[in-house]
C-alpha cells in the first residue's frame, strides 16, 4: 500500500497520465467549435445550425458520461481510459477524411464524435482511488486541468486547415489519440485496494440517484462547467458576430478564455481542501453573476469586456474544481464514477442549452445582452443555493464522516 502513499511517485505518474488522456480526448470532442463559422459559410448554416453543429458532440458527450462512469466503477480506468480514446478514433477520422461535404455529415460526425466528451467520467473515480481524502480536492482539480484539450483545438484547428488543408487536424488528433490509447493500455494501473462496484448496473445507478450529493452536484455542475463549456464553444461565433472579429482573433481569444478557467481548476480544487468546497463555490457563483451582469450591457470589448469574460473563466474553472472537491469528500467510494457520471452528464447540459439559446436570441433581438443576463440570473440562485441547502448538507455529512 505504498504506492497509495501521498509522497509516492506512483499516484503522480497515474494523475499524470490520466490528465493526459483528458486532454487528448477533449481536444477531439472539440474539434467542431473552431470551424464553425467556416461551416457556416462553406455549407449556407443558419447561426441556429451552426450552433446546433458545435453543440451535438456537448450534449452525446455530456449524456454518454451516465453509462462510463458506472463502467468505470466496475471496470476501472485501466479498460476504460484506451478504450474510449480509440472508439473517439473513428469519428475523428470520418471528419477528416469525408464528412465535411454536407450538414448531415458533420451533424453524423459531431454525434460519435461526443464519444471523446466522456472520458471525464472515467477520470474522476480513477483520479480519486490514487489519492487520500485530504488530497483529492487538489487531485481531481488537476486532472480536471485537462479541460484545457479544448484549448489545443482552439488554438491549432484554424491555422492546421489553413496551412495543411481541412483534413489535416482531424488526421494529427487520430494519431495523438491513437498513440494515448496504446500508452494507456501499457502503462495505466488502478490503485491498488480500489473499491470495486459489484451492485448491478441498474441497482447501482438507482441507488446513485437517491444520494443527495448527487442532484446538489449536478445543479453546481450545470452552471459552472455548463458555463465553461458554453463560453468555449460559442465565443468564437458571439467575438465574430458581436464584435465584428476576425475568425482567427476570435479563436485565440477563446483559447485565452479557455486555457485561465484550466488553470484555476486546480487552484479551486486546491482552495477547497484548505477552506472547504463550499467557500469556493459562493464566491465563484458571486463572480459570475456580477461579471455576467456586466457584459449583458454589451460593453466594449477593451478593457471591460474582456476584463468580464476573464474574470468569469477564473470564476467558472474555480467553481467546476470545487464542484469535484465535493464530490470526491462525501460522496461513496463505491459510487464516485456513477455520481461523476451524472454530474458531468449536468454540466454538459449545461453547455448545451446556452449556445442554442445564444443564438436563438440574437436571431430575434439582434444582441446577445438578455442571454448573459439569464447566465447572471441563474449564478445568482445557484449561490443562494450554495450557501443554504448544500451548506447545511456538506455540513452534516461532514460530521457524520469517521474521523481518521
Amino acid at each position: 500500500m505504498t504506492n497509495l502513499s501521498p509522497t509516492g511517485r506512483r499516484p503522480a505518474v497515474m494523475l499524470a497520465l490520466a490528465t493526459l488522456g483528458f486532454a487528448v480526448n477533449f481536444w477531439a470532442w472539440a474539434l467542431l467549435s473552431p470551424l464553425g463559422p467556416r461551416f457556416k459559410e462553406s455549407l449556407g448554416l443558419s447561426a441556429a445550425q451552426q450552433a446546433l453543429l458545435v453543440a451535438v458532440p456537448v450534449i452525446v458527450g455530456s449524456l454518454g458520461r451516465i453509462p462510463v462512469g458506472a463502467l468505470t466503477d466496475r471496470f476501472g480506468g485501466r479498460v476504460m481510459f484506451p478504450l474510449i480514446s480509440a472508439a473517439t478514433i473513428v469519428p475523428v477520422l470520418f471528419i477528416g477524411v469525408a464528412g465535411q461535404t454536407s450538414f448531415a455529415a458533420l451533424l453524423a460526425g459531431g454525434f460519435f464524435l461526443g464519444i471523446g466528451g466522456t472520458v471525464f467520467a472515467v477520470g474522476v473515480p480513477f483520479v480519486n482511488a490514487w489519492f487520500p481524502p485530504h488530497r483529492r480536492g487538489f487531485a481531481v482539480g488537476v486532472f480536471g486541468a485537462g479541460m484545457g484539450g479544448t484549448a489545443i483545438s482552439a488554438l491549432t484547428t484554424v491555422s492546421l486547415v489553413r496551412t495543411g488543408g481541412a483534413a489535416t487536424p482531424f488526421l494529427i488528433t487520430a494519431a495523438v489519440l491513437a498513440c494515448y490509447a496504446a500508452v494507456a493500455w501499457l502503462v495505466l494501473r488502478d490503485a491498488p485496494g480500489r473499491t470495486v462496484a459489484t451492485e448491478p448496473l441498474a441497482a447501482r445507478m438507482a441507488a446513485t440517484l437517491r444520494l443527495p450529493i448527487t442532484w446538489q452536484a449536478c445543479v453546481l455542475y450545470a452552471v459552472a462547467f455548463g458555463g465553461y463549456v458554453a463560453f468555449s464553444v460559442y465565443l468564437p461565433a458571439y467575438l465574430q458576430t458581436g464584435y465584428g472579429l476576425e475568425q482567427a482573433d476570435a479563436a485565440n481569444r477563446m483559447a485565452g478564455f479557455v486555457v485561465l478557467a484550466v488553470l484555476l481548476r486546480p487552484i479551486g480544487g486546491w482552495l477547497s481542501d484548505r477552506v472547504g468546497p463550499v467557500p469556493v463555490l459562493a464566491g465563484g457563483f458571486a463572480v459570475i453573476a456580477v461579471m455576467a451582469g456586466v457584459q449583458a450591457l454589451t460593453p466594449g470589448l477593451m478593457p471591460l469586456g474582456t476584463i468580464a469574460f476573464l474574470t468569469m473563466a477564473a470564476a467558472l474553472g474555480a467553481g467546476s474544481g470545487a464542484t469535484f472537491a465535493l464530490v470526491a469528500q462525501v460522496a461513496p467510494a463505491d459510487k464516485v464514477g456513477s455520481v461523476t457520471g451524472l454530474v458531468g452528464a449536468a454540466g454538459g447540459l449545461g453547455g448545451f442549452v446556452p449556445p442554442l439559446l445564444m443564438g436563438f436570441i440574437y436571431g430575434e433581438l439582434g444582441s446577445y445582452g438578455l442571454g448573459l443576463a439569464l447566465l447572471a440570473v441563474t449564478a445568482v440562485i445557484t449561490l443562494a443555493l450554495t450557501v443554504t441547502v448544500i451548506r447545511a448538507a456538506a455540513t452534516r455529512r461532514t460530521a457524520e464522516l469517521p474521523v481518521g
